[in-house]
């Protein structure tokens, strides 16, 4: 199952990738961005480096008039907001993470009002500073699970093979 998060944010101040950049390491946290995120020409997957693990998500750019179908609350508190930037991810917490960091630093640096899709929740860039360090942490306990886990056992010959 996929998830989804909304980024409303005025197309003018949606950053590059250096700015985006430079806004999640003032937040605080250890997340490189690929250099395949340039505004408005990337989309499908993003590679990420989330303390130094690979990671990602999707990412999407588009008018806002599709969100508001979907949700025409949104329109009312968009305020002058004319573009979304559309992440999805799976189950794994990393995705999560790095959404959430983004997402964070596009509300904190660059007016971003970001919506949680399913649950049609509206998020600050506190709570999602907050939530963020708990899927990091989360994608910790993942990483040194998948880390722990148990080889498989070696590939034994066939009694019928001669070398």
């Amino acid at each position: 199952m996929s998830l989804s998060q909304t980024v409303l944010i005025e197309k003018s101040r949606v950053p590059d990738r250096d700015t985006l950049q430079h806004a999640v390491r003032a937040l605080g946290f250890d997340l490189v961005i690929d250099g395949f995120y340039k505004p408005f020409d990337c989309s499908g997957f993003l590679p990420c480096v989330l303390e130094g693990r690979k990671s990602g998500f999707e990412i999407y750019f588009g008018p806002t008039e599709e969100t508001f179908q979907s949700f025409p609350a949104l329109r009312e508190l968009a305020a002058g907001r004319d573009h979304t930037i559309t992440f999805r991810w799976g189950g794994d917490m990393g995705e999560c993470a790095c959404v959430l960091i983004i997402s964070a630093a596009l509300a904190a640096s660059f007016g971003g009002l970001v919506h949680y899709d399913p649950d049609e929740l509206l998020y600050s860039s506190d709570k999602l500073i907050a939530e963020a360090k708990q899927a990091v942490d989360y994608a910790d306990v993942e990483a040194s699970e998948s880390a722990s886990a148990p080889a498989p056992p070696p590939e034994k010959k066939p009694w019928w093979k001669l070398r």
